[in-house]
């Protein structure tokens, strides 16, 4: 374990809390942040740079890799700290859609659409900056769980966070950022509503063909009802991955395989296999309990059509930051409580009706994925929108609010399915099917990991011994 911890007797003037606990040997920090990727990370300088004592842990060691296919759109980019300067693999001009792999069309732009980063160098770089601003890193500590109440809890403005090697941490607030499985968000009460599988593998490639993908993503509208895959090039190396709806592993997995054999990747070896499940939170689920706050993956923030999540992340991990400072101050539960409310409020305003409309667009692209293709690769309007929102310009939210026939359009569809309810299009739920965990135990995933979703781990990727190349542009 690597440990950077406040010396005990000292406290920085003006944050509010205490050096030591009322045991007199223990610290009490201002904030505790549990889980070090971008969520946490985030949260963790908000709270330091507002120049409280922030204590962040991470149960793996720095850097580790994390499922993810590494896309960085516009309000990923704005949500970044100052002076953050992106670790790109490469910059994307142009983006190939496909359905099913046929209809393959390329649309191109001058402009950058958006970035490819490696997790392991984006994430380190991200708690970097918030031990820079002052917060403290303790990597290799488990979190086993949280009390508010009881014999650890030395107060009502203390929280315990008891680590699984015993030992107790004293916080006037936590943030949970501990990954989709999280210990904080089954304290919290999180509630969640959509639960899908990710494949994904890290394919060296020679140079001819990394030079066929450079500067150009695919994304393959897939054969399984709200499924795709991507191809995103990050130098030498394909991030190659799938998403559907838990309950298809068998059939995610052939899909996996077939897409990386109609790619002529077969015959690569795979260098990462993983295997993670996303999950996305219902709309009355909980975001705090006590001087307890959940952001990120923990929080089950995602936006619910893509599933992307890194900007999610990172703009509810700040958010997170801030509310926790204060709650960190509230001298009561009644005070704490207000605080709480606040944060819930400012992640529905903003993240909850990004995830409302992007859970339409996923009734609408399970039941039409067709049309979805038809429109984005051949209307200029829509093409556009897209460009728009992976520049950051707009978000899908403000894209359907701003434009009165997407508006309606979605009204129109949203009259033949009921979407209201706030637990996915198909109505699913939590617990993972028998051959979704089959799927994820054979990608070697690891059940909960930090922002990232299941784990890491070997995923079993086609061999077959057709030639490398990549698909064409139109």
């Amino acid at each position: 374990m690597s440990s950077e911890n406040a010396d005990a007797g000292t406290a920085e003037a003006g944050t509010g809390a205490e050096a030591v606990g009322p045991d007199g040997d223990r610290p009490v920090w201002d904030v505790v942040v549990v889980g070090a990727g971008p969520a946490g990370a985030s949260a963790a300088y908000a709270a330091a740079v507002a120049g409280r004592r922030v204590l962040l842990l991470e149960k793996a060691e720095l850097p580790r890799y994390k499922t993810c296919g590494g896309g960085i759109i516009g309000p990923s980019r704005d949500a970044l700290p100052p002076g953050f300067e992106l670790p790109l693999q490469d910059r994307v001009h142009a983006v190939t859609f496909s359905l099913e792999g046929r209809f393959a069309r390329t649309r191109r732009s001058r402009r950058m659409l958006f970035g490819l980063i490696n997790r392991p160098e984006f994430d380190a770089q991200l708690v970097e900056h918030a031990q820079k601003a002052g917060a403290e890193l303790r990597t290799g500590a488990t979190v086993s769980r949280v009390e508010q109440h009881g014999p650890a809890v030395p107060d009502r403005r203390t929280v315990a966070v008891v680590l699984a090697d015993g030992e107790t941490v004293l916080a006037r607030a936590v943030v949970g950022a501990d990954g989709s499985a999280s210990r904080i968000g089954a304290h919290v009460g999180v509630k969640l509503g959509q639960v899908d599988l990710g494949l994904e593998a890290e394919i060296p490639v020679p140079p001819s063909v990394a030079e066929d993908w450079k500067g150009r993503v695919l994304i393959d509208w897939g054969p399984l009802p709200g499924s795709y895959g991507w191809v995103f090039p990050k130098g030498d190396t394909l991030t190659v991955g799938v998403i559907s709806a838990r309950g298809e592993g068998a059939a995610t997995k052939r899909y996996l395989e077939d897409f990386v054999a109609r790619l002529g990747l077969a015959g690569f070896e795979p260098e990462i296999s993983s295997g993670h499940l996303t999950r996305c939170r219902t709309d009355d689920s909980p975001l705090s309990r006590g001087r307890v706050l959940v952001c990120g993956d923990a929080a089950g923030l995602l936006e619910p059509w893509t599933r992307e999540g890194i900007s999610f992340a990172l703009r509810s991990g700040r958010l997170a930051g801030e509310w926790a400072v204060r709650i960190a101050e509230a001298g009561d539960a009644v005070d704490a409580r207000r605080q709480a409310l606040n944060y819930a409020f400012a992640v529905k305003a903003g993240l909850g009706v990004e995830m409302a409309v992007g859970r339409r667009m996923l009734a609408v692209f399970e039941r039409r994925p067709g049309l979805l293709h038809a429109v984005i690769t051949g209307v200029r309007p829509a093409w556009r929108a897209f460009t728009d929102i992976t520049r950051g310009s707009t978000t899908l939210a403000g894209l359907v609010r701003g434009n009165g026939v997407a508006r309606r359009a979605l009204d129109l569809l949203d009259r033949r399915m009921d979407t209201s309810a706030g637990v996915g299009p198909a109505g699913r739920g939590v617990a993972p099917r028998k051959e979704d965990a089959a799927a994820v135990d054979g990608a070697g995933a690891e059940g909960g990991g930090t922002d990232g979703g299941a784990g890491d781990g070997a995923a079993a990727a086609a061999e077959g011994t057709t030639e490398p190349k990549a698909p064409g542009a139109n």
